[in-house]
């Protein structure tokens, strides 16, 4: 509850964001740099997963996949996965006062204010306490330098995962995406077969169909269009480098290049984690 009201205060304030990261990062000036991101020391990567402190932050453009990850992670490490996204379209599809505000932002393919993300995430984070969780995987926050300011006032980042993807495969990727209206599973029409060129390298994705019993009842985000696809991506690139810049100047900062879909990039980003996931362990076995 404590981390709630701080995060509230620090968002209330103008200066809150700067004020809280200064005494944050005054505390712990004098701890050794080993400490403050896993991969400096192997024997804290071979610890058992669960033995892990685990508060991490996926960056990452709209579309590259930061939650599928993160989720997959989330289960694997027994930690909330908690994503703006998901936070937003929540309150999207409630009666609450945003509803409104929020659909007209959203479709328009504009960035959620940090006041209205700020009030999303201390909801999730005191819904978090309540429920006695521990630890945490953040996607798609912070998404700016105060937003990581107020973030580093009150808790420890210990690594940053930025995952990376060519932004042609990115438009391709989210305009194939459907959700079946019934269920709610998510699926991927998009065959993506691009060649490798002007250094950069080949991409495969297969599609992930859905099931004969969904197929009828697929629908595409209102947002998934190529303005509006194309749009998010130019103000996530405008936003994006200096809260980069601003973890990577704490060392904490893995950039991951995805190779491919799933099955090719699940396994490499595990591998670089230093975790392993049993089930995929007995599928290859």
């Amino acid at each position: 509850m404590a981390a709630v009201q701080r995060l509230l205060r620090a968002a209330s304030s103008p200066h809150g964001g700067a004020a809280a990261a200064g005494m944050r990062r005054m505390a712990t000036s004098q701890a050794p740099a080993a400490s403050a991101f896993p991969f400096a020391g192997q024997e804290r990567m071979r610890r058992p997963a669960q033995e892990r402190d685990v508060h991490w932050v996926f960056l990452g453009c709209p579309g590259v996949g930061k939650g599928t990850y993160a989720s997959r992670l989330s289960r694997l490490l027994d930690v909330p996965h908690i994503a703006t996204g998901d936070l937003v379209r929540e309150e999207l599809a409630s009666t609450g006062p945003l509803a409104a505000q929020l659909k007209e932002i959203v479709n328009q393919g504009k960035l959620v204010s940090d006041e209205i993300i700020l009030n999303l995430l201390s909801k999730r984070l005191k819904k978090e306490e309540e429920h006695g969780e521990s630890g945490f995987i953040l996607d798609g926050f912070p998404r700016t330098v105060n937003q990581a300011e107020i973030l580093d006032g009150i808790t420890d980042i210990d690594m940053v995962v930025n995952l990376k993807l060519r932004e042609d495969v990115i438009v391709q990727k989210c305009l194939g995406r459907r959700t079946c209206s019934e269920c709610g599973s998510s699926y991927n029409l998009a065959c993506i077969d691009v060649k490798a060129e002007n250094g950069l390298p080949p991409i495969y994705m297969s599609p992930l169909l859905p099931p004969s019993k969904c197929a009828s009842k697929m629908v595409t985000r209102d947002d998934d269009t190529e303005e509006v696809i194309r749009n998010r991506l130019q103000i996530y690139n405008e936003m994006s480098q200096p809260v980069e810049d601003f973890y990577k100047n704490q060392g904490k900062v893995l950039e991951f290049d995805l190779p491919g879909g799933i099955p090719e990039s699940w396994p490499k980003l595990l591998q670089v984690l230093n975790l392993e996931d049993q089930e995929l362990n007995r599928a290859t076995a």
